[in-house]
């Protein structure tokens, strides 16, 4: 786990950006008419540091720009402004490694419900938390529910699905839940997207998902070893999949063992799932493709 620099006993606390300053946690302040408060009406991105430089900063910060409009929040600030700002922003933290969150929220309202046109916008930097190590060893149980995401493809602040799904979860010592539509399709978890294994055959869903940023990062890496192939999984065809994982900013590449009550193949993480362990660990941490 990266080490933690700031903490309640020595009353140090980080640095965050909201609206043009850098300030403290405790300095923060948004509205009360605020849409994002109010309204949940917003979206945000979330990015990870390897050896202390943002992964992937400016398709994170495309993705971003890419949910405001499809929410239809407009945004004032440039890709390379926003780049700019995460940056400075995790430069006034000392962490060795961290996670920055980039939040922009619709912005006061004066009848509480119609943009004014003058979001806020912050950023905010933490350590990065590590998964158990068993997670990725011996893999993780998930569970599934019937919900279907609005705006998929948007990461809007709007996340009062993923919150149930996460608390059921939780209750069946699981560490993630997948959205199964209507149509019995498994098309994503919570914060993570989905892939399964039939043989050398490496299957993702590409239809009402969030394209994750992670999610792109696999599929590059694993096309000159698998034949991939995009379509529905299908949550009745489950049992046939040889391995699954999720993946994540956060979590990055986790084996899944157990869905729901079903067992996946023998119940531990697959070789070829490794493979992608492996080589997602050596373009990030390495820099070797």
């Amino acid at each position: 786990m990266a080490k933690n620099t700031y903490n309640r006993d020595n009353m140090t606390q980080p640095i965050c950006f909201l609206n043009g300053k850098y300030v403290t946690f405790d300095q923060a302040c948004l509205p009360l008419n605020d849409l994002g408060i109010v309204r949940g009406y917003g979206v945000f991105d979330f990015i990870r540091t390897y050896n202390g430089i943002p992964f992937k900063l400016q398709e994170h910060v495309q993705r971003l720009q890419n949910s405001a409009k499809i929410i239809g929040l407009s945004l004032p600030w440039s890709t390379e402004e926003i780049e700019a700002i995460a940056k400075n922003t995790l430069e006034r933290n000392n962490l060795s490694e961290a996670n920055i969150r980039i939040v922009v929220t619709g912005g006061s309202s004066t009848d509480f419900i119609t943009p004014m046109g003058k979001p806020s916008l912050m950023v905010i930097v933490t350590p990065v938390t590590e998964y158990l190590r068993e997670y990725y060893e011996q893999g993780v149980k998930v569970i599934t529910v019937q919900i279907e995401r609005s705006l998929p493809g948007a990461k809007s602040l709007n996340y009062i699905s993923a919150i149930s799904a996460l608390q059921q979860a939780k209750l069946t010592n699981a560490v993630e839940a997948l959205y199964v539509d209507r149509q019995g399709h498994v098309s994503e978890g919570t914060t993570t997207n989905l892939f399964v294994f039939q043989g050398d055959k490496l299957i993702t869903p590409q239809e009402n998902i969030l394209n994750g940023i992670t999610r792109e990062i696999v599929l590059q890496l694993a096309k000159d070893k698998f034949e991939i192939i995009k379509q529905p999984i299908n949550y009745s065809d489950l049992s046939n999949y040889d391995e699954v994982f999720i993946t994540a900013t956060n979590k990055e590449i986790m084996p899944v063992v157990q869905i729901d009550e079903l067992t996946i193949s023998t119940g531990k993480p697959g070789a070829n799932t490794q493979t992608i362990m492996d080589l997602f660990y050596k373009y990030t941490r390495l820099g070797k493709v």
